[in-house]
This record gives C-alpha cells, structure tokens and sequence, in this order.
C-alpha cells in the first residue's frame, strides 16, 4: 500500500474511533459527583410562595424555587414535594417545572421539567435537556434519567408532543496531542 493510501485509511479509521466516541458519550455518560450524593441529608428550601397540603402529604414551592441537599442544588419556578408523614416526615419525591436547573460539583443539568424519586434514586429530566461539564463539553436530548446509585446519566432525543429533533446531539474537546515527528502524519 501507498503511503497516501495508508494515511487514508488511519484518517478514516480515527473518524470511525471518534464518531463512535462521540456518539457513546452523548447517549450514555457518567456523572461522578452525583454518584457519592447522599439522598438521606437535610433537604433545604426557599421559595417565594409555599402552599402545604398536610391530607395530600404533599408542598408546592412556587417562585425562584431554591432547594439543596448535600452538594446537589436544584432551582425552578415551581416544585412539588411529596412526603410521607408516618413517624417523621420524609421527602419522597420532587416535581419541578419551569426552567428547571439541577446543579452539582462537576455538573450541571437544565430542562423544562424535573422529577428527583429520593426513594429510588433516579432523576428523570425532560424538555430540552442540556447536560454540562464545565471545560469538557455539553450533550443535548429531550429526556435524561440519571441513576444515582451508579452516576450513569441516559439521554434520549425523543421530541416532546411529536415536535422535531429527535436526535441526542454533543460537543466535545479531544484531549490535545503531542506534536509529531517531522515526516510522520
């Protein structure tokens, strides 16, 4: 073979290796900080406006809603927190609509709505999803399920209400490489 013909075939095989990198990493990538979260710590609020509903066992938060647990913050304009009131109450699951933020160490996560089930440790996250790592990229889809038992995040491009896109889309910055040798492309 060519010496032409053989970088030819080392091009198409790196743009093989990246696209496939590219396209893995946008469908499935894994969220470290949110692995180690501790959904059993103090859950904190702020609002603008609260409305208890003791005979549903549930609160609504409305208005620049802040509320944080350990390292994870979550903001929209409106939340609603289920909680079960047996021997002590407990938080059990939040709705959250409404430029929906939820934030922690390393990453940072919008969409329209929000749901975090404290029980089983699943954020599901739907509406124009952005999810990104400051410095490495961001990926983009219609809905996001992130386990946080294992940190592995999930993006799907399904469009809401049949309404175009459909497609997981990604940026990301390959690592820089060492120059080479003169004679050596």
């Amino acid at each position: 073979m060519t010496s032409v013909m053989q970088r030819g075939v080392v091009v198409r095989a790196a743009l093989v290796l990246a696209l496939a990198a590219a396209a893995g990493g946008a469908t499935a990538q894994t969220v470290n900080s949110l692995r180690s979260h501790d959904s059993s710590a103090p859950v904190d609020f702020a609002a603008d406006r609260i409305e208890l509903q003791d005979r549903a066992d549930r609160a609504v938060l409305t208005g620049n809603v802040d509320i944080t647990q350990g390292d994870m913050r979550l903001r929209a304009s409106r939340v609603t927190i289920a909680y079960t009131s047996a021997n002590q109450t407990q938080v059990t699951r939040m709705d959250a609509s409404g430029g929906v933020t939820l934030t922690s160490r390393t990453e940072t996560a919008r969409a329209q709505f929000g749901i975090y089930d404290l029980r089983s440790r699943l954020v599901t996250m739907i509406g124009g999803v952005v999810l990104s790592r400051p410095g490495q990229g961001e990926t983009r889809g219609n809905r996001m399920v992130l386990n946080m038992n294992t940190g592995l995040a999930t993006l799907d491009g399904g469009a809401v209400g049949g309404s175009g896109g459909g497609r997981v889309t990604g940026r990301f910055t390959p690592p820089p490489r060492a120059a080479a040798a003169p004679g050596k492309n």
